[in-house]
């Protein structure tokens, strides 16, 4: 008790308590102190311990001593860790304190610039300032909005809406129409596909035909007749 008392100035009479911040900072070097002590304990102990282990059979003496010494740092070590648990504890608490009155600084303050905002939050209403605490001038201001909301949609669609435009065009004929077009573009892509089929067609004449004579057609029939004679 008069260890901590010392670290905290708990001794002095008068004397000023420390902040929380201060506080948590001895308590945590008074935390490496002793984890350093207790670290040096446990070295002890195993130290006792082997010599205890290596005199067993040859030097009971020697080796009860060992474990005499071993069992007073083994005390000493327990104490030491519940020192550490209880300041541990006491850190801890420290701090969460320290957070939690940091925290509710905090929302004090933002409280209170709340309620100032609130308090000189003014809106033009119908050519008089309202306070906009009053829940009922909220009200009337959020109709009065939304009114103009609706006027503003009227507006936008009576300027969106076109006047003496494409009013007397027959639906009917702009479709059938469009269906000529579409059936004039499938006829040139099948054109184009396909190509004219003239490669094999005949030249067309330019000469005109020949009359046969009289003459030569009575040749041609005297001539039939002899070949008729010699193939009988």
């Amino acid at each position: 008790m008069s260890i901590l008392a010392n670290i905290f100035g708990l001794g002095k009479k008068g004397g000023k308590s420390p902040t929380p911040q201060e506080a948590i900072q001895k308590l945590r070097e008074v935390e490496e102190m002793l984890s350093k002590k207790s670290d040096f304990l446990e070295k002890k102990i195993e130290g006792e311990l082997m010599v205890a282990r290596k005199h067993g059979t040859k030097n009971k003496r020697v080796a009860l001593n060992a474990l005499k010494r071993k069992k007073r740092y083994e005390k000493q070590l327990q104490q030491i860790d519940g020192t550490l648990s209880t300041i541990e504890f006491q850190r801890e608490a420290l701090e969460n304190a320290s957070t939690n009155t940091e925290v509710l600084s905090v929302m004090g303050g933002a409280a209170k610039a709340l309620k100032a905002a609130h308090k000189n939050m003014y809106v033009i209403l119908s050519n008089r300032a309202v306070n906009v605490l009053d829940v009922d001038d909220v009200h009337n201001l959020m109709d009065d909005i939304a009114e103009q909301q609706e006027v503003a949609n009227e507006i936008s669609e009576a300027i969106s809406n076109p006047i003496g435009f494409g009013q007397d065009v027959d639906e009917d004929d702009l479709m059938a129409e469009l269906e000529e077009l579409e059936q004039e573009n499938l006829d040139e892509q099948l054109l184009e596909v396909t190509g004219p089929a003239t490669d094999n067609l005949p030249s067309v004449p330019t000469a005109e035909p020949v009359v046969p004579t009289a003459a030569k057609t009575a040749k041609e029939d005297s001539e039939i007749d002899e070949l008729a004679m010699w193939a009988s």
